[in-house]
């Protein structure tokens, strides 16, 4: 099986390398700057442990230089998905599989829901060119469950949590998802194929929504969040708006935010991924974790008065310190 990672990251380099290592998969990457030089040296690299974990690579920055694929996983931040757009093509034949292992509302997630209008989402996907470069036919959805982080380009290590959800858009289990999810397993993840892939994506969007903004703006740990009373019961409101909005686009959520708090909780004192992209001053994934439920919110008429105030803050924050636009 032939794969590209398009963004090899710490998602991107923990899903390649087991791939490529455990999975029997020849599995290349579209990279570039020290990370692309990091892959041409020495290949994949995945730290767990005291165990490193290697496999070659076929790295470039031309995605043309790869050729068609029979995956590719699609691991970027938010801010680069429309450059992944504008160059996937050469990696895309008529039986390609696109998985987009990312962050927050995927771009695809109005497809084939009346009461969004089935419309492109503009805070993710403005003018819908993403979704004209990459057919939705070829779409497969993607949760992950995993704590990953790269101490250097091109090498990748793993904390916690082995879980990938896997499922079609349109909903149901099909083969290509059930044949996916094997060799996903093969490569040691805990794979689920869901028959609802849009509801686990906004299921584990509840959590991120508030703590990873909060984490961003303040610089705190999720457990001092949660620690502090006012904060937390912010973060509740917010959470209760988005469940009523989930409610109206088939997404329901059957918790209440204090049983995900005890779950979040559990994880400790953890650095969420927008506040690492600020620490390092990189531009933060705000579109599609926080806006996109603001834009799918005012399309259902259902109102969200502290998601509101949780996106003007912090795109105010990322536009002072230069990490949005």
């Amino acid at each position: 099986m032939k794969v590209c990672i398009y963004g090899a990251g710490a998602i991107g380099g923990f899903i390649g390398t087991r791939l490529a290592a455990r999975a029997g998969c020849e599995v290349s990457a579209v990279a570039r700057g020290a990370t692309l030089a990091a892959l041409r040296a020495h290949g994949w690299r995945l730290q767990q442990g005291d165990e490193l974990i290697t496999a070659p690579c076929h790295a470039s920055d031309d995605p043309a230089e790869l050729g068609a694929q029979d995956l590719v996983v699609i691991a970027v931040k938010g801010p680069a998905l429309p450059a992944v757009a504008a160059g996937i093509a050469p990696l895309l034949a008529p039986h390609t599989l696109v998985l987009p292992a990312m962050n927050g509302v995927p771009w695809w997630f109005a497809a084939g829901v009346p009461v969004l209008a089935s419309a492109p989402l503009d805070s993710i996907d403005p003018g819908g060119r993403v979704a004209a470069a990459i057919p939705l036919a070829q779409v497969l959805g993607c949760v992950v469950h995993a704590s990953t982080f790269t101490p250097e380009p091109g090498l990748v290590g793993h904390r916690m949590g082995q879980g990938l959800i896997v499922g079609e858009p349109a909903g149901g289990v099909s083969p290509r998802a059930t044949a996916l999810g094997e060799r996903l397993r093969r490569a040691g993840f805990d794979t689920t194929v869901s028959a609802d892939i849009r509801k686990d994506a906004w299921y584990k969007l509840w959590g991120n929504l508030t703590m990873n903004p909060i984490t961003a703006i303040t610089g705190a740990t999720a457990d001092r969040v949660l620690d502090d009373p006012l904060v937390r019961g912010f973060c509740s409101a917010a959470m209760r708006e988005m469940s009523a909005v989930g409610a109206r686009i088939g997404c329901a959520i059957d918790q209440s935010p204090d049983d995900r708090h005890a779950i979040t909780r559990k994880l400790g004192a953890f650095r969420t991924s927008m506040e690492q992209d600020v620490a390092a001053g990189r531009p933060i994934e705000l579109d599609a974790i926080v806006a996109a439920v603001v834009e799918i919110a005012r399309r259902v008429d259902v109102p969200t008065p502290a998601i509101d105030v949780l996106l003007g803050l912090t795109r105010l924050f990322g536009r002072v310190h230069g990490l949005y636009p």
